[in-house]
């Protein structure tokens, strides 16, 4: 078993907005990660609640991870269900629940034994699962995507019908999450990323996903977002690639099973 992870703030003078953690229960019984990417409020700081995004990533992280190492009887998106919940309790008596930019994340985990693999991805953080026979499959919540092909992409899309969806404080939200099961037999290694540590293959082009793996194979999730950092930095005034910010919090995970 291997598992290493990293991250990064985009602004260092910013708290990162990102959440990734891994753990080996005691019970011997596999693995669990989870990787958050928390949505950057608007500069006014508008999102009706008084603990702000870092503290929502870290709450909700903690009680996802904690959840699925600890209920295996729990499906993944049962855990991400309570997780939103218990998260939502702690802060709904003094915040804003109801508003469109509450704190919200998106979301990533995966849970291992010697059965099965279990996968979850919710908006727009990657899961890479490599098999057996070294094949690699991103598994992916397309849904910004499809609408940004569309035309621009508003906060009017979010959480809504026929928009995308984020980890906020409605656990139904659970249920729209991509998931499913592989035979544990099936599956070499996992991958999460959040989008800024994904802008290697998303926004810069340097490599495909089976390349991204490769690289976190060789060089760990730290030579990635180092690799990441370099690419923006050959790049400060978003000329030759477009992108929101010039630097993104990064995170990732690399686990080999």
């Amino acid at each position: 078993m291997r598992i290493e992870l990293a991250t990064l703030p985009g602004d260092p003078a910013r708290p990162n907005e990102d959440f990734v953690s891994a753990v080996l229960p005691a019970s011997g019984q596999g693995g669990a990660l989870a990787l958050l990417d928390g949505v950057t409020p608007p500069q006014d700081g508008d999102d009706g609640c008084e603990h702000g995004v870092p503290w929502f990533t870290a709450r909700l992280g903690g009680a996802l991870l904690e959840l699925c190492a600890t209920r295996r009887e729990l499906t993944l998106r049962q855990c991400l269900t309570d997780a939103i919940t218990r998260t939502a309790d702690a802060h709904r008596d003094h915040c804003d629940l109801g508003h469109r930019r509450t704190p919200q994340a998106t979301v990533v985990a995966a849970r291992w034994d010697e059965r099965r693999v279990e996968y979850l991805v919710l908006s727009d953080s990657v899961l890479l699962v490599e098999g057996a026979d070294g094949a690699v499959t991103a598994v992916l919540d397309d849904r910004i995507a499809r609408l940004a092909a569309l035309g621009p992409v508003t906060d009017a899309h979010r959480n809504a019908e026929g928009g995308f969806h984020t980890a906020a404080a409605d656990p139904a939200v659970a249920a729209l999450a991509v998931a499913g099961v592989l035979p544990r037999a099936e599956v070499r290694a996992l991958a999460a990323l959040s989008d800024g540590a994904a802008r290697w293959v998303e926004v810069f082009a340097e490599g495909d996903w089976t390349a991204c793996a490769g690289l976190l194979a060789k060089s760990g999730p730290r030579g990635l977002v180092d690799r990441v950092r370099a690419a923006e930095l050959a790049d400060p005034d978003r000329r030759l690639f477009r992108r929101g910010k010039v630097h993104d919090d990064a995170a990732a995970v690399y686990a080999e099973l």
